[in-house]
């Protein structure tokens, strides 16, 4: 029987699956998401895998020896503020910090704005008698009769997690241990999050933010990852589950639902991840990933064949000092609606039709036009085959209502629908302004790489709307990040505070890498047999500056005798880089000193071109009617019956089982020798 390796990504409208075998054949399908309990959609996503596979669910999940897992449960609580009704204990005098944030609005010029809501309103918000001083020498001991007053107070409640954050327990986390104990002893069954073991680094606002998300996100992700371990089980699955992380690596299910927070871009890196890879196989080092899915779009960059991994994470107005991938999210996706606002003026999205009830084309109750729908009038889909013709879309309906939005702007149907389409294109191209311009990179030298089922039908648009001359869409496009997600290594990270000059405290940072390399190696091994490669980085920054900087540690021996010169270096070169200068004549200080523990996982990815088998009863060439300014005679190619060499001059439609890729007119695709399509846009390529 073939071994299996499986990737899953829940999205907010479909679930994609891929299995790769021990001969390296890619087997793919997608399902709608179940908004409602996503294990429901997996294991349903599973049952069509299997069959595609030519095998029933049990001989699938019996026969998988590694299964990487996205999931979008932490992310939905945090947008959704659906999360668990939290408390935080902190040092008496500190509650608010929480609510007073950095002292800086978001739009510090908008006298409208509404205020912030924390995630834990002030009469959970708890201030504990105790104090640490900053070098972790206890101030006051840990009062344990108001302790248990507090844990009184809690009880009744009826509190579903409890955030902990002591003042300086990044540097003596005593007193938060001892409030831990305590609680799982009287309150065993409610979700503790503590800030020494989450995040214990300096920055009081970051480390409780980060670990008050955690505490609100976490029951759900432990609900959840534990409900579908449970479903994979009885299913058959014996082997062990892995979740992919923000950092883009992945680990076990009782270390995601530990630091649930970690989770909140789970499924977005895994479209990194395959996206690393997608650089290697073109040899192209500089991407734009596009990953356009029914509910978001997501934008990252590849910079010489690397991701850019950041610390200042935020999402839905809450910090995640968390280490994770770069990456913008708009809410604009194939399931974003188009309205005429209280104002008059004509936009799309934020709103969302989601899966359910889902774009008026599906026929499943929705009554609002979505992008979808507007590429069904332009064209662009065919009704009769959406999903390999597993699902028939309404076009009579769809027009019906679309005729509807026309009427109301005064224009025709074709004008309302490319109207949708143009406007969501220059929402996503702002998105990638935001992501390359604003950071001082040129995206007219980049690449753009389209993935997710509904980006084929915009990213060539898009890339015009930049004057970015090439666009990659791999084979597996509409389910990258699963794909991705099999190319992802084990992945452990600690880090820890050490304030000092450089210089001064040269020995102590070694220790300080040597201590952390022996944790990060320890707990990885209890996950992985094989070597442990370890990844050095560091927060550092001038004396006077308020904010660090990230350093990538990469070829610097921690242990060397010029390892502190060697430090200050690596400072002033990335300093330079981010912000064309450096001040070599000033002291640096060290902050923050970071390992990853990384446990290479083999590659198990295919190149082969037949990835999508051709589609069923559909000749290998049709014509139809299709929106470029004007109605036009379009050529509908299938995807899967172009041989690498193949080219294709737009106005074209490309279509494979689960993606359509539109070729505008005069831009040429080509098939590459990966079976993937390379589209050049006229008049831009030879600028690159």
């Amino acid at each position: 029987m073939k071994k299996f390796k499986l990737g899953v990504d829940v999205g907010g409208t479909f679930t994609d699956l891929v299995a790769i075998d021990d001969t390296g054949h890619t087997v793919i399908a997608k399902s709608p998401s179940t908004p409602e309990d996503q294990s429901i959609g997996v294991i349903k996503g599973l049952t069509v895998l299997a069959e595609r596979a030519g095998t029933d669910l049990k001989g699938l999940l019996s026969n998988t020896e590694r299964f990487v897992h996205g999931t979008t449960v932490a992310t939905n609580a945090l947008l959704e503020k659906k999360g668990a009704k939290v408390a935080l204990i902190t040092t008496h005098g500190h509650r608010d910090v929480l609510e007073m944030r950095e002292g800086l609005k978001e739009d510090r010029y908008n006298l409208r704005l509404p205020r912030f809501e924390p995630l834990v309103p002030r009469n959970l918000r708890y201030g504990l008698k105790e104090r640490m001083n900053f070098k972790g020498n206890i101030l006051q001991a840990l009062d344990r009769d108001h302790l248990s007053e507090t844990v009184a107070d809690l009880k009744r409640k009826e509190i579903g997690a409890v955030a902990i954050c002591l003042l300086h327990s990044y540097k003596n986390a005593e007193h938060e241990r001892e409030v831990e104990a305590f609680l799982r002893s009287e309150m065993p069954d409610v979700y503790v999050s503590r800030s020494s073991d989450v995040l214990p680094q300096i920055k009081e606002y970051e480390r409780v933010s980060t670990t008050v998300v955690n505490a609100y996100v976490g029951p759900a992700v432990k609900r959840y990852l534990t409900n579908l371990e449970s479903r994979l089980q009885e299913a058959g699955f014996l082997g062990r589950l892995f979740i992919i992380l923000s950092h883009g690596g992945m680990a076990p299910v009782e270390e995601a639902w530990r630091i649930a927070a970690a989770t909140v871009l789970s499924g977005p890196a895994g479209g990194i991840a395959g996206s690393r890879k997608c650089s290697q196989l073109l040899s192209m080092p500089d991407l734009i990933p596009f990953d356009m899915g029914g509910t978001s779009t997501d934008i990252s960059l590849i910079l010489g064949g690397r991701a850019i991994l950041s610390a200042d994470g935020d999402l839905a107005g809450q910090r995640i000092a968390l280490k994770s991938l770069d990456i913008a999210s708009i809410a604009t996706g194939g399931g974003s609606i188009g309205k005429i606002t209280s104002s008059g003026q004509f936009d799309v999205g934020p709103e969302s039709a989601g899966s359910v009830p889902g774009p008026v084309c599906y026929d499943n109750g929705g009554q609002e036009i979505t992008v979808t729908d507007a590429n069904l009038i332009l064209g662009y889909l065919d009704p009769d085959n959406f999903l390999g013709g597993k699902k028939k879309l309404n076009y009579p309906e769809t027009l019906k209502r679309m005729e509807e939005l026309a009427e109301r702007l005064g224009v025709s149907v074709d004008a309302a629908a490319a109207g949708i389409y143009r406007l969501v294109n220059m929402k996503m191209a702002d998105g990638i302004r935001i992501m390359t311009l604003r950071r001082g990179v040129d995206p007219r030298r980049f690449t753009l790489l389209s993935f997710g089922g509904a980006a084929g039908l915009h990213a060539v648009s898009v890339a015009r709307e930049l004057e970015i001359p090439k666009v990659a869409i791999p084979t597996v496009a509409s389910v990258l990040s699963a794909w991705g997600m099999l190319n992802s290594d084990l992945r452990y990270e600690v880090s820890r505070t050490l304030v000092g000059e450089v210089r001064a405290c040269a020995k102590d940072i070694a220790g300080l890498f040597a201590e952390l390399e022996r944790e990060a190696h320890k707990k990885l091994s209890q996950w992985y047999g094989d070597e442990i490669k370890s990844v050095f980085s560091a927060e550092m920054r001038y004396g006077e500056q308020i904010f660090e900087i990230d350093v990538p540690l990469d070829g610097i021996d921690v242990g060397s005798p010029d390892f502190a010169e060697a430090l200050i270096e690596r400072f002033h070169h990335q300093h330079e880089k981010l912000y064309t200068y450096a001040l070599r004549d000033q002291e640096v200080t060290f902050v923050n000193a970071r390992v990853a523990a990384v446990g290479p996982v083999e590659s198990s990815t295919s190149t082969e071109p037949d990835t999508l088998a051709p589609l069923n009863g559909l000749e290998p060439k049709t014509v139809r009617p299709a929106f470029f300014g004007t109605r036009v005679d379009t050529p509908v190619y299938h995807i899967a019956e172009m041989a690498p060499g193949a080219t294709v001059v737009g106005p074209a439609i490309l279509v494979a089982e689960t993606t359509t890729v539109i070729i505008q007119p005069k831009d040429v695709a080509k098939v590459n020798g990966l079976g993937w399509i390379e589209v050049d846009l006229a008049g831009l390529h030879d600028r690159s």
